[in-house]
């Protein structure tokens, strides 16, 4: 008898522990982080996993920005989404008037009674995500925004100072002819050309890139973009182009491999960077701040965040829905936010992340790290505040695709300018329609 009820307790012990082994709730999470990035979301989730044993954490790698985006929307639209969806900040107004088919994120943190407080992120992170009524609609994740990034050893072969980037646009041009000058093939670069030469060109001169708020006023917003200070600025950069000291570089990030080459001595591109610059640059490098124009009346001002923030789709269970708060809690924590501020140059989406890494030295050790967050740490202004509007991806292709004629000498600066607010405001009009 006894060896049977031990025989009983044990199978009973065995069944209890399979049935606790089993309960575990699997959540889907799609990114589009690819190389050291990549890695670093894999090593996150991983350590998420391990720190408790509720939940699992599955993150699936789906293409670039613009392709997991339509990879989830389809997925929805076929009843198979993830659970959680990372989509760029310009999908931010498409994701907002998806009705239906996204859950809110402060509202979902709220209803399964564990918070998310939106005042424990950096304000100007917290309102880019955020309802009109101050509510998070999104989760912060990995808020970037363009700096400068200048090759110090390039900088020594011109005769140019390594501890003295250019802070202007003018001395951009001079520094970039002494580049070329001394031998190297591209004087200045640019990622993400839409993002950095118009939507962040714009706040950071204090200048309307759409009326009603830059789109955070309406629907019916429209692109302003036919303007004197614009019509100036890709002048300007035609004119760098045309004299060989401008290097247009392709679309997105396609440029990026010119810096870290070690063919273009100056680039601007995201701060989310840093990591890919450590890894495969074989130089010495410096980061500074956005270039200006010294005679914009109020520049600089502040820069925009990019990067992208995490969705969560309806339709889940409850178990799943407080497996998703927990993890967003867990990216949010302030070792968390510290960590992947200090590994891939991405800002700290948290006060407190962007507080335990300036109390640990890293910005002493690491000269220009936190300069992302001090051009984003302003009071923002309705110029500077951020963009959102609808079909922004689809305008920012119609931009693209016209600074490349552009800087090719095919079309003029004022030409350009007034095709992009024309199509794009074609577009704009659409989509007020669309959701109304």
């Amino acid at each position: 008898m006894a060896f049977s009820l031990f025989r009983t307790t044990a199978l009973a012990a065995l069944l209890s522990s399979a049935g606790l082994a089993q309960a575990a709730t699997d959540i889907t999470f799609w990114h589009s982080m690819e190389g050291p990035l990549g890695e670093r979301v894999g090593q996150i989730a991983r350590d998420f996993n391990a720190s408790q044993s509720d939940y699992v954490v599955h993150a699936v790698y789906k293409g670039s920005y613009g392709e997991s985006m339509n990879a989830g929307i389809a997925a929805f639209r076929a009843g198979n989404a993830p659970d959680i969806l990372q989509v760029f900040e310009v999908g931010t107004a498409t994701m907002m008037y998806a009705k239906g088919a996204v859950k809110p994120v402060q509202a979902l943190s709220e209803a399964v009674g564990d918070p998310i407080d939106p005042s424990a992120f950096l304000g100007a992170v917290a309102g880019y995500y955020s309802s009109p009524e101050g509510k998070l609609v999104s989760m912060p994740f990995n808020s970037s925004t363009p700096v400068l990034y200048y090759n110090k050893d390039a900088f020594k072969r011109a005769g140019l100072d390594p501890e003295a980037p250019p802070k202007t646009w003018p001395e951009v041009a001079a520094a970039a002819g002494k580049l070329r000058a001394a031998g190297m093939e591209c004087g200045y670069s640019s990622a993400w050309p839409s993002w950095v030469l118009l939507e962040n060109f714009a706040a950071w001169h204090n200048t309307p890139y759409a009326s009603l708020d830059n789109g955070f006023g309406g629907l019916d917003a429209r692109l302003q973009l036919d303007s004197p200070l614009f019509r100036k600025h890709l002048s300007f950069l035609a004119d760098m182009a045309k004299a060989g000291t401008f290097t247009y570089g392709g679309r997105g990030d396609a440029g990026n491999a010119l810096f870290t080459s070690g063919k273009c001595g100056m680039y601007t591109g995201s701060s989310g960077m840093r990591a890919s610059i450590l890894k495969t640059g074989g130089f010495a490098f410096g980061t500074s701040t956005l270039p200006y124009y010294p005679d914009a009346p109020g520049a600089p001002q502040n820069s925009i965040i990019g990067g992208a923030s995490l969705w969560v789709f309806a339709g889940k269970t409850d178990a799943t829905y407080k497996g998703v708060v927990k993890f967003f809690k867990f990216l949010s924590s302030p070792a968390q936010a510290a960590a992947w501020h200090q590994g891939t140059g991405y800002v700290p989406v948290t006060k407190a992340g962007y507080q335990a890494t300036l109390e640990s030295g890293f910005y002493d050790q690491n000269p220009g790290t936190e300069i992302a967050v001090k051009q984003l740490d302003a009071a923002t202004t309705a110029n500077s505040r951020g963009i959102r509007l609808g079909y922004l991806p689809q305008i920012r292709d119609i931009e693209d695709s016209t600074m490349e004629q552009i800087f090719a000498g095919k079309v003029s600066p004022e030409d350009g300018l007034k095709k992009m607010n024309a199509e794009g405001n074609a577009l704009l009009e659409r989509f007020e329609k669309s959701v109304k």
